[in-house]
């Protein structure tokens, strides 16, 4: 009985939810930046997996709802790029501009990095779309030969750092413009960083978004090019 219920749809659901919420509590009670939610929340449903032998599989599957809420939040960010619109089409060369060049710098800075640290050609590829949304950096990365595993991780460590630090980093380097720092956010740290980069203000948020689905596309082109480039 106890085992059924600690496996069950609902539970599960809730442990994720229960998880991020009680994360959310800890950083609002903190005041800590780097408290991120998920940083938090993940290793509390880590735990939960491993001491009740609950399968990784098993959990994804039921957690399928959350997944599927993924699509309206994202499409619900175009409210925001429309309120913004006239903003947006000001500084449409600006963000274009950013999103190219920080997909090809995302992309080749991977590979340099490897090739430093002496790695194999195996997470060069797995790690090539790190800064996008983890369904199209699987939809790069496998056809490239890259690892899913190796892809997740990398992608939700991007998230977790840029949706960190970003802000911070952002200001110790003296960027402050609105339009600069949602660009910065969206075309590095995907979802993550857009999350923060709407509490830093709507304006951010919106070319954050837009930045985010922009950025997708263009490593999609970008990242087997100068992968097949950059080759051994």
């Amino acid at each position: 009985m106890f085992s059924e219920i600690i496996n069950s749809v609902p539970f599960l659901l809730l442990l994720t939810l229960g998880a991020y919420i009680f994360g959310v509590w800890v950083r609002t009670r903190s005041h800590i930046a780097m408290l991120n939610p998920m940083l938090i929340a993940i290793p509390i449903i880590i735990a939960v997996l491993l001491v009740f032998d609950i399968e990784p599989s098993h959990y994804i599957e039921s957690n399928r709802l959350i997944t599927f809420m993924l699509g309206p939040c994202v499409v619900a960010l175009g409210l925001t790029l429309y309120d913004h619109r006239v903003m947006i089409v000001r500084n449409l060369a600006a963000i274009a501009t950013a999103v190219v060049v920080g997909s090809v710098v995302g992309v080749v800075s991977v590979v340099l990095m490897c090739r430093w640290l002496n790695l194999d050609a195996l997470f060069e590829v797995s790690m090539a779309a790190k800064s996008v949304t983890l369904p199209i950096a699987l939809d790069i990365s496998q056809p490239l030969g890259g690892n899913a595993a190796i892809t997740a991780v990398s992608v939700a460590v991007c998230g977790l750092f840029g949706g960190i630090a970003g802000p911070s980093l952002l200001r110790l380097l003296g960027i402050r413009n609105p339009v600069a720092v949602g660009a910065a956010m969206g075309s590095a740290s995907h979802g993550i960083g857009t999350a923060r980069a709407i509490e830093e203000g709507a304006v951010q948020g919106a070319v954050s978004g837009l930045c985010m689905g922009l950025m997708g596309v263009a490593t999609a082109v970008v990242a087997p090019l100068l992968m097949q480039w950059l080759a051994r």
